[in-house]
């Protein structure tokens, strides 16, 4: 028999950072707590941060693990609309890009529900 789990944002587990360089957007997804880590590295993987952008359509996206900071960071090619001097939308640094991906659903196992953050 599984073990109960919760489908919840990443928001709940992790908090991010955005920045940028040219046309490449990177973003740092930083543990709420030490015990979620395992979660994070098992599902919040390249693969599901390119479908999660897939609107977006980076050409490559590259994740970079921290395991002694419980983060990791990604970077995605080709998705700031050609970057700072080129852009023409209202968010050509892509500040806003880390609350997409915040956004990604993640199942978590129901004991690890005490190290979530925000109301149950």
């Amino acid at each position: 028999m599984n073990a109960p789990t919760l489908t919840v944002p990443l928001y709940r587990l992790a908090h991010g950072r955005t920045g940028d360089k040219g046309n490449r957007s990177n973003i740092s997804v930083i543990a709420w707590h030490p015990a979620l880590w395992d979660v994070l590295v098992a599902q919040v993987t390249e693969a599901a941060v390119a479908r999660q952008f897939a609107l977006r359509q980076p050409s490559r996206v590259a994740r970079y693990l921290l395991p002694n900071l419980q983060a990791m960071n990604f970077v995605l090619d080709d998705v700031l609309d050609g970057g700072v001097n080129d852009a023409l939308n209202l968010d050509s640094h892509g500040k806003a890009l880390s609350f997409l991906l915040l956004d990604l659903r993640v199942e978590v196992p129901a004991a690890l529900a005490q190290h979530l953050a925000g109301p149950p």
